[in-house]
């Protein structure tokens, strides 16, 4: 998988400073859909998801890290899990940034879960507890990720503030 025909990736960074300006996503008309948290932290489930949703994206940077290590991970964010009658569909970890701010730094759906609407609705509450934690929440995708990503971001309010190609 490219960013683009000449391998070039694109990397747009956004964010979201007034919870006013978040624009709810509807909910999915499906029945048995929940967003919770996941709590104890789980490294276990951390790596599966990853894996899970990173595999399509080449997000391969922590596939051969151990359980310590995941372990440890999880407990240093939240992670919200998206299910669909009990089954995960999908998560995103919200990470304190260090400068005031929290970083959606994993967000996606598992295969056989895309074009439901269950992304958008994800992204909106992960969001919404992203600005109860901080004034700031940011995130970033790139030209690897899956093509609703971006339009998904700004559909719900994240504003564009730097883009990289590379």
């Amino acid at each position: 998988m490219t960013g683009s025909r000449d391998g070039r990736v694109t990397t747009t960074w956004l964010e979201l400073t007034d919870p006013a300006e978040l624009r709810p996503a509807r909910t999915p008309d499906l029945d048995g859909v929940a967003v919770i948290r996941v709590d104890p932290p789980d490294g276990a489930l951390n790596a599966a998801l990853y894996g899970g949703v990173g595999a399509a994206h080449a997000w391969h940077d922590y596939v051969h890290r151990d359980a310590a290590w995941w372990q440890a991970r999880a407990e240093a964010l939240e992670t919200w899990l998206l299910t669909v009658d009990g089954e995960p569909a999908g998560y995103a970890e919200l990470e304190p940034d260090g400068r005031g701010g929290v970083e959606v730094a994993y967000f996606g759906l598992l295969p056989g879960f895309h074009g439901r609407g269950l992304g958008g609705h994800l992204l909106t509450e992960v969001l919404r507890r992203a600005l109860e934690v901080a004034p700031r929440v940011w995130l970033h995708t790139c030209t690897l990720d899956g093509p609703a990503a971006l339009p998904n971001y700004l559909a719900r309010g994240l504003r564009p503030y730097r883009r990289a190609t590379a």
